[in-house]
């Protein structure tokens, strides 16, 4: 008799939580501070959502300890569907193998509601270096084991781990040198104080047209429909490699279903609106999107590949 009871209360409690969410301004918490890529997408969706849902969507930047710091927050604030957070690869599938400590679980405190869009990295080396193609790069790094380098944005960025990864599958040797930041990690690539790097797509089209760098490949599993002359590294002697920066929508665990539902449906037509495919195209994302089960099963799957990747590389976060 309990049972039902209860059951019956979930019933009719989800159909009124549909009805009145959201009756508040919702917030998006964002890893990265503004301007950042992850901050750029969160904008986008935040104006969108904002607009179908007749609400405030407003975006709150709490960048540092690589999403950490962000991801714990949400995590801990109440399963309303009025605090989200824009996850990532490095909050939701790297931090959990890099940190030696975790302050949330990103399985077991979040609900996910609907993957985004992934900003895809390109492979890049240094004109001087001659290197024409990744069948080139392997090459050369197997003829001086050791010799060659890759810079990344840090330590446990995606940078450095679509380079280890790089390195896992090919069997090459390759010295890795972390940078500050971004900016600086592709400058040593093209003083030749690198060989080769895994920026971003818009950082590395940039240069790449203006002959500062070499683009050898994209991380994606497909072609990028508009790069379409660009070879994918799984194309490229690597098959099955795929390192990309994904971003998506996850609540604090125990968020009513109908919330969960009504934000995925939103999300799934702002992204299939042709005018923000265009805008998000523009700034270097690939639009995904999907189920809330099809995040969680990818999420699982990320958090797995990166494990390993991770163990192998060796790199740790106190």
């Amino acid at each position: 008799m309990k049972l039902a009871f209860v059951c019956a209360t979930v019933a009719l409690a989800a159909p009124a939580a549909a009805d009145t969410y959201p009756a508040k301004p919702v917030r998006i918490v964002v890893t990265a501070p503004p301007g950042a890529t992850s901050d750029m997408l969160a904008r986008v969706m935040a104006e969108q959502l904002g607009k179908a849902l007749k609400v405030a969507f407003v975006v709150e930047n709490r960048p540092g300890a690589g999403g950490n710091i962000a991801g714990e927050h949400v995590a801990k604030s109440s399963p309303d569907g009025y605090t989200l957070l824009l996850a990532s690869v490095s909050s939701h599938a790297i931090n959990p193998s890099l940190y030696t400590k975790m302050p949330y679980d990103p399985v077991k405190d979040f609900a996910p509601i609907i993957v985004l869009a992934s900003n895809p990295n390109a492979l890049v080396v240094s004109p001087a270096s001659g290197i024409k193609s990744v069948a080139d790069l392997v090459k050369a790094a197997r003829a001086k084991p050791g010799e060659l380098s890759f810079s990344s944005g840090g330590n446990g960025t995606s940078q450095h781990l679509a380079g280890e990864l790089f390195k896992s599958m090919t069997g090459v040797q390759l010295m890795h040198v972390p940078y500050k930041g971004s900016s600086e990690a592709l400058t040593a690539v093209m003083r030749n104080e690198t060989t080769l790097m895994f920026p971003n797509i818009p950082n590395a089209l940039a240069l790449a047209k203006n002959g500062n760098v070499n683009l050898l490949a994209v991380t994606t599993r497909n072609r990028l429909s508009w790069l379409p002359d660009v070879p994918t590294l799984n194309e490229s002697g690597l098959p099955g490699f795929e390192a990309v920066a994904w971003f998506g929508l996850v609540a604090p665990a125990g968020t009513p279903r109908s919330v969960v539902d009504t934000i995925n449906a939103e999300s799934a037509k702002v992204l299939a609106r042709p005018d923000v495919q265009q805008q998000l195209i523009g700034q270097g994302f690939d639009i995904m999107s999907g189920s809330p089960e099809a995040f969680q099963a990818f999420l699982k799957a990320e958090i797995e590949k990166w494990r390993v990747v991770v163990k192998q590389s060796g790199a740790t976060v106190n």
